[in-house]
């Protein structure tokens, strides 16, 4: 792997190796090689220069997952810019409170895309002193008119590297555990140590094709965009996934890593499942690389029972601290099935026991690390006191057990947080909003195992009462309803409504949710 300390620096180095390997392909056959994306990123650097974009300029966008957003990263490092990437399923809520704290001087969104206008939601959000502008900006080719700005390579700013302090270059948030999203701040570093923990445990190559089917917004699409560059390996690349259209675009273009969670896992065996016996969906793939939700351990042994390869691969890490673990392609299959791996490269793990001793090999404790990918602070400061420890050890609010030979197992979390598809819902979010409508008069929402999405959300509601001393009528969809109108998005919305007449609760009036998930899971 090369070892570039900066995105644009990577960038450079591998277009100048290997500029006529393959790099991209997308879902509608698109191609770039190294030195086209290098080039277009230069286009786009001098096209942004020219609205004034340059080193420390905040920049937010939420484009999907296309060519034009890879090369618009590349350009944004270039220019020395702070990135600030949103998920294209945020919706007024998140978005909201990113601009009025990132305060960006440049907003980047899709046309309306699937449905959606991004243009409308981002204007009218903008706080009325900010001057920011906005960018509407579709793929190249396409018949909406709008397109990222372009301008001559080579009148495109010099790079500046930033030198032996690294600055902040990224803020990425995350909903985690609170009604308000958390703006993680990092540097290329962190970026880097993830994409080197992941491409060792993966035994990544350069004649690997890997798939980056999910939001390229996310942390981790630029850990797999880092990775590629600096292994010289192709991303293949779908701005949504869809069940058939995504799987077709993997076997059309050979995937070899097909990632990245157990949604998708679950997804590609069913498509395995329906073809004729002896056909194999993936014929060269390797590994199934994983995270970002619970893994069934029996999911790995039929991934690689009936799809082939290492089977599922997967890390450990967070939006503020990514891959601090990494499971190995050469792994035993009870590791792979059962653990997270062991600590990446520069990465120390500390687990404590909720009594606050170190836990012992085996014993459950929540885990803390340090590492070069651990975000430096929040773009909140006030938030940094609960994040770490005195010591400066960085709290996940995870708990897990470690092994002898260090390999991690998670098992549970000390945060009230539902993981569905690899997404984060905040329950005390859904609560507080819960807690608006007049039908609710106590709520708790828990996360119930499913097999598909990993986790769901349950709302556990005590209805008001009627005039009668009856309770009144209350179903899901009016919940829903009434959670779309306070402007959450889809992917929050809870799955299951169970009605009671009264929330278990402890002495201290401290709902116990354990209770609820015993009885309702």
């Amino acid at each position: 792997m090369h070892d570039a300390r900066e995105l644009w620096e990577l960038f450079d180095a591998r277009a100048s190796a290997t500029p006529d390997a393959q790099a991209l392909v997308d879902e509608v056959g698109r191609t770039r090689t190294f030195g086209e994306l290098r080039d277009g990123a230069l286009e786009v650097a001098a096209g942004l220069a020219e609205m004034g974009v340059g080193p420390g300029t905040v920049v937010s966008w939420m484009l999907p997952t296309w060519i034009e957003s890879i090369e618009l990263v590349g350009a944004l490092a270039r220019l020395g810019a702070v990135q600030d990437p949103i998920l294209p399923i945020y919706r007024h809520r998140e978005v909201g409170f990113i601009l009025r704290q990132a305060r960006p001087a440049l907003v980047i969104v899709p046309p309306v895309w699937r449905g959606f206008d991004y243009e409308a939601m981002v204007r009218e959000l903008l706080p009325a002193d900010l001057d920011a502008t906005v960018l509407v900006a579709g793929r190249d080719g396409d018949d909406t008119g709008h397109r990222l700005p372009r301008g001559d390579s080579a009148s495109a700013p010099p790079f500046t590297s930033a030198g032996d302090e690294l600055p902040v270059r990224w803020l990425f948030y995350t909903s985690g555990t609170t009604a308000d999203p958390k703006g993680a701040q990092h540097t290329d570093a962190a970026i880097r140590a993830s994409a080197t923990g992941m491409s060792l445990g993966l035994g990544l190559r350069e004649d690997d094709r890997s798939a980056l089917i999910f939001p390229f917004t996310h942390i981790g699409g630029q850990t797999w965009l880092w990775a590629a560059l600096a292994t010289g390996s192709v991303l293949l690349v779908d701005e949504a996934f869809d069940p058939d259209g995504t799987v077709q675009l993997l076997r059309r273009e050979g995937v070899t890593h097909a990632g990245s969670g157990t949604y998708f896992h679950q997804t590609y065996l069913a498509a395995q499942r329906a073809l004729p016996e002896g056909e194999r969906l993936f014929p060269q793939v390797r590994t199934f690389p994983g995270g970002g939700s619970p893994k069934p351990p029996q999911l790995h042994h039929a991934i690689k029972a009936e799809l082939g390869g290492a089977g599922i691969v997967s890390g450990y890490g967070l939006t503020e601290a990514p891959i601090l673990t990494m499971g190995h392609a050469t792994d035993d299959d009870e590791l792979l099935a059962t653990t997270e791996g062991r600590a990446t490269p520069g990465v120390q793990l500390r687990l404590v026991t909720l009594d606050g001793h170190e836990a012992a090999t085996g014993e459950e404790g929540e885990v803390r690390a340090k590492g070069p990918q651990i975000t430096p602070g929040y773009l909140d400061p006030a938030l940094d006191a609960a994040a770490f420890d005195e010591d400066g050890w960085f709290r996940t609010g995870d708990l897990g057990r470690l092994d002898a030979e260090g390999n991690l197992t998670i098992t549970g979390r000390l945060k009230d947080v539902i993981i569905r598809k690899g997404e984060n819902i905040p329950a005390k979010e859904l609560e507080d909003l819960l807690f608006g409508h007049p039908a609710v008069a106590d709520v708790a929402v828990i996360g119930l195992p499913d097999d598909e999405a990993g986790e769901i959300a349950c709302a556990v509601v005590v209805p008001t009462q009627d005039r009668a001393g009856g309770a009144v009528e209350l179903d899901l969809a009016t919940l829903c309803d009434h959670l779309l109108g306070e402007g959450l998005t889809k992917r929050k919305l809870p799955e299951r409504l169970e009605l009671v007449d009264a929330l278990p609760r402890n002495p201290a009036g401290k709902v116990l949710k354990h209770d609820l998930q015993a009885r309702f899971g």
